[in-house]
């Protein structure tokens, strides 16, 4: 078991299995075809990220870099998450992007039965140590619990 402190963006707790990414996650690619073909599961519809391709993110413990691609992220996750296909919680290693830090925050304001806690600012170490499938456990101040 290990600890990371990172920053709330949106705060809660939540225990989720992990899937990480090691490259930056494209929002809109992955998300896709959850949102315009009703994959309630949203397995990542983003060929050109190997780490998830094909793995479900709804109620995963997304773990990632950062965010790249289209300006459309921020509202993307805004849709997975009045969708209820969002994943449990998000957790970057760097510092979160402005575009999926809106769209997580305007989630976490605008949609009252949804949580969605995202924590940026975990560090390399995080990436490095948190594998596909360990259970993860986020704090409300933003410390994150990685077990095996």
């Amino acid at each position: 078991m290990r600890e990371f402190k990172g920053r709330a963006i949106t705060p809660g707790t939540k225990t989720a299995k992990a899937v990480v990414s090691h490259g930056g996650f494209n929002t809109l690619a992955s998300f896709q075809k959850a949102l315009q073909f009703g994959d309630e599961r949203a397995k990542c519809s983003d060929q050109n990220n190997p780490d998830l391709y094909g793995k479900e993110l709804a109620g995963a413990a997304l773990c990632l870099p950062q965010t790249i691609g289209s300006t459309t992220g921020g509202l993307v996750l805004y849709c997975a998450c009045a969708m209820k296909r969002q994943p449990a919680c998000m957790l970057f290693s760097k510092p979160i992007d402005s575009l999926a830090a809106a769209g997580a925050i305007l989630a976490d304001v605008w949609i009252d039965d949804i949580s969605m806690p995202v924590v940026d600012s975990l560090g390399d170490e995080f990436l490095e140590y948190v594998k596909d499938g360990m259970t993860v456990t986020i704090k409300e101040d933003g410390v994150v619990v990685v077990e095996e």
